[in-house]
C-alpha cells in the first residue's frame, strides 16, 4: 500500500489467525456483495466492474455503513492474497487507503487488514481511529465465524 507523505496520517491494523485455509478466507472477502454478511456494512453496491474481474482492479464499490455511503475503487486484486481500495467520497477522512492482505499458514489463514487516513476534521484522529478499529475487529470475527462454520 502508498503512504502518501500528509501529516496527521492514521493507521489502523489488525491481524487475525482464522482455522481455514487461504482460499475458503479469500472465496468470502473477494465479493464485494457478501460484505454484508461478515461486516457492520448494511449494503454494499457495485458501481462499476473491475477490469479483468468484476471485483478486482477498477471496481467501483459503494459500502453503507452507520449512515455513511462510502465509494471506494479496487487499486490492487491478487487473488488469493491481497485487495486494496482507495475512498473516493463519503467517509469522515481524506486520502483513505485500506488493505487486506492473507498469508497461509498450513490449514490456517492470517488475515490483516490495514486502513490509512487522515481525519476530516482536525483533532478527531482518536474517534477515527477507534471506531475503524470497531469495524476492523467486528468484520475479521465475521470473516472467521464463517470461513471456520464451513
Amino acid at each position: 500500500m502508498r503512504r502518501h507523505g500528509l501529516a496527521e496520517r492514521i493507521e489502523v491494523e489488525l491481524e487475525r489467525r482464522i482455522a481455514a485455509p487461504a482460499g475458503r478466507v479469500w472465496e468470502i472477502v473477494r465479493r464485494h456483495e457478501h460484505m454484508p454478511s461478515w461486516s457492520p456494512a448494511r449494503e454494499v453496491v457495485r458501481r462499476r466492474a473491475g477490469v479483468d474481474e468484476p471485483d478486482g482492479i477498477g471496481a467501483i464499490r459503494v459500502v453503507r455503513i452507520g449512515g455513511l455511503a462510502i465509494e471506494e475503487r479496487v487499486t490492487d486484486f491478487k487473488p488469493g492474497r491481497r485487495i486494496e481500495l482507495l475512498a473516493l467520497a463519503g467517509g469522515p477522512f481524506r486520502d483513505c487507503a485500506s488493505e487486506m492482505e492473507l498469508v497461509p499458514e498450513g490449514d490456517a489463514t492470517s488475515l490483516r487488514w490495514r486502513v490509512l487516513m487522515r481525519p476530516l476534521l482536525p483533532g478527531t484522529g482518536w474517534l477515527l481511529r477507534r471506531s475503524t478499529a470497531r469495524v476492523l475487529r467486528s468484520g475479521l470475527a465475521g470473516i472467521a465465524r464463517m470461513a471456520e462454520d464451513r
